[in-house]
């Protein structure tokens, strides 16, 4: 497991499953997510059960609050390759009452230092929506930059387009 201030990430378990058929179906929690089809909670169960185990080229991990020790959302890296040093990271909380306490940039700050030390990446990039101001804030205070922006990548659940911002942090840059 891996510990910060106020959050651990472990690897996800099989009864992580019904929490995140619960958050996957709150619109709220979903604004800025990219969804797939929609899944029952059996096929949730399903995936979770037939999961791999973390690897070099994709590490899942649950986010877990120290103080309560409940999961809160969900981490990972992936597409890492040791050619090129680089992973892509993918976060959310769903749970909406750690919203806006530090435990998305604790469990950011916790993966980036695990991707930079300990898988040795020498870049970890993410996309995220223009009008997410509240994840690029935290984004930037870690120390990610604004590479470059791809325009009308993100249709949110009302149809409207938005354009993605991709962010890049390089080993070393880490706040």
């Amino acid at each position: 497991m891996l510990t910060g201030e106020l959050i651990r990430l472990r690897p996800l378990e099989p009864e992580d499953a019904d929490t995140l058929w619960r958050w996957n179906n709150d619109p709220e929690v979903m604004r800025w997510m990219m969804a797939d089809h929609p899944e029952s909670l059996a096929q949730i169960r399903e995936r979770f059960a037939k999961r791999k185990p973390n690897s070099y080229e994709e590490a899942n991990f649950a986010i877990e609050s120290l103080a309560v020790g409940t999961l809160i959302g969900t981490c990972t890296l992936r597409d890492a390759t040791p050619e090129q040093g680089r992973a892509e990271l993918d976060i959310y909380l769903g749970e909406k009452d750690h919203w806006g306490g530090g435990y998305g940039t604790d469990a950011m700050r916790t993966l980036c230092r695990y991707g930079f030390d300990m898988m040795r990446l020498h870049m970890i990039a993410l996309w995220v929506v223009v009008d997410n101001e509240a994840a690029i804030h935290v984004y930037k205070k870690i120390g990610f930059q604004i590479d470059g922006r791809h325009r009308q990548a993100f249709r949110d659940q009302n149809g409207k387009w938005h354009d993605e911002y991709l962010m890049s942090m390089l080993e070393g840059e880490l706040l």
